[in-house]
């Protein structure tokens, strides 16, 4: 699975991802992107699925016939601490996703 870390994640994050590829924005070229622009170029690179915190894209982006997913991390804080703590319900849910899904995933 080729998982694609948005920027607003910390980037310490991809070290959690063991048996799957995982980049950060910065490191796939894609930083700065706007969410729609994000997601058609990480899924024209090739990603499965997006993981960020930003709580507003999936009321933004119609992720509909997408090859890509999207998870939503809801943590108390957008802190490390707060979100390495989820990492177990993320690589359940990174291994059952479908492409076009959209799934939220918090401690709140």
């Amino acid at each position: 699975m080729r998982i694609l870390l948005d920027e607003c994640l910390d980037e310490n994050l991809r070290q959690g991802f063991a048996g799957h590829e995982c980049h950060t924005c910065r490191y796939a070229g894609l930083k700065g992107l706007a969410n729609g622009e994000l997601l058609a170029a990480a899924e024209q690179a090739g990603y499965d699925v997006l993981i960020t915190v930003d709580k507003n894209m999936p009321h933004q982006q119609n992720l509909r016939d997408r090859g890509i997913s999207v998870i939503v991390l809801d943590g108390r804080s957008t802190g490390f601490d707060d979100l390495v703590i989820l990492m177990p319900d993320v690589l359940t849910a990174v291994d059952a996703l479908q492409p076009g899904q959209l799934l939220r995933i918090g401690s709140r």
